[in-house]
């Protein structure tokens, strides 16, 4: 859909990150060309609605500048698409990639009490499920979540009804969830599945994110932010004027993902000097 290139400032392998089952999940490593000491270990997770997107996409999002910028070490898992593995293929294939960052800090040079997650549209949603995943499994901490412009309800709210937003509406987003959840589209399940059908959010990681005010996901954005908040977690959002969904990857140049990708540069350089979670 769009031209994906590498930046070359950075570094970019390939890997292959073990399952439970025998299949392993193909992934990207990005790094900076000249590692820093405990660097924050980043997995930043590809959009597209659950159904499509590509690993790829890593290089189009913000985390591009967390790797050149804040020497981050970013991996980038290959999860499993809803059509060919409905839920919970793609959180578990997450899990599974969270699993993999925090046994390799020490070969990645990553700060093991630095361990973040992130992610656009989708992997927004799958970031923030992940986070509530490993809160109650308590096997990983997560010091920082970055759910940009997430997908994190399967039922309407004001602001994905009847919309008509440019990249993503309303009649892609019922498709989109149809595809993921199958039979239980409209039904109330786990929040790793929907993570708006959450109702603990206490204990979850600090949270940053912005969105479009005009997009399908707008509602369900300002709505976790403020759970988040409601439960003492401490939690930023930045909005904009427009009905772009995931503006900042598919328009870079335009003057309001500039600005949005300063804002998210700046809440990452506070959360880099305040946030961390034990993981000894």
């Amino acid at each position: 859909m769009y031209k994906i290139s590498t930046d070359k400032e950075i570094n970019c392998t390939k890997i292959r990150i073990p399952r439970k089952d025998r299949k392993s999940i193909s992934a990207l490593l990005l790094s900076p060309k000249s590692p820093k000491k405990n660097a924050p270990g980043i997995l930043w997770i590809h959009g597209g609605g659950y159904l499509t997107g590509m690993k790829e996409m890593v290089h189009m999002s913000r985390a591009v500048d967390l790797v050149k910028k804040y020497g981050a070490t970013v991996i980038s898992p290959g999860y499993r698409l809803s059509f060919i593995a409905p839920y919970p293929a793609a959180i578990n294939d997450c899990y599974d990639a969270l699993l993999y960052l925090k046994k390799h800090t020490d070969d990645l040079g990553i700060n093991k009490n630095q361990i973040m997650a992130g992610g656009e549209s989708a992997g927004g949603g799958l970031c923030a499920a992940l986070c509530m995943m490993a809160r109650d499994k308590g096997e990983v901490n997560i010091a920082y979540q970055m759910p940009l412009y997430p997908m994190i309800d399967n039922f309407d709210t004001e602001s994905s009804t009847d919309n008509h937003g440019k990249v993503w509406n309303t009649r892609r987003n019922h498709l989109a969830w149809k595809i993921y959840l199958r039979k239980h589209a409209k039904k109330a399940v786990s929040p790793y599945a929907v993570p708006a059908r959450q109702k603990d959010y206490s204990g979850l990681p600090p949270a940053y994110t912005f969105v479009g005010d005009g997009e399908p996901f707008y509602s369900e954005t300002c709505t976790f932010v403020e759970n988040l908040k409601k439960a003492g977690v401490e939690a930023d959002i930045d909005i904009y004027r427009t009905n772009i969904h995931a503006f900042d990857m598919v328009k870079p140049k335009m003057p309001l993902s500039q600005k949005a990708a300063i804002q998210f540069n700046a809440h990452f350089e506070y959360a880099l000097n305040h946030y961390f979670a034990s993981n000894e």
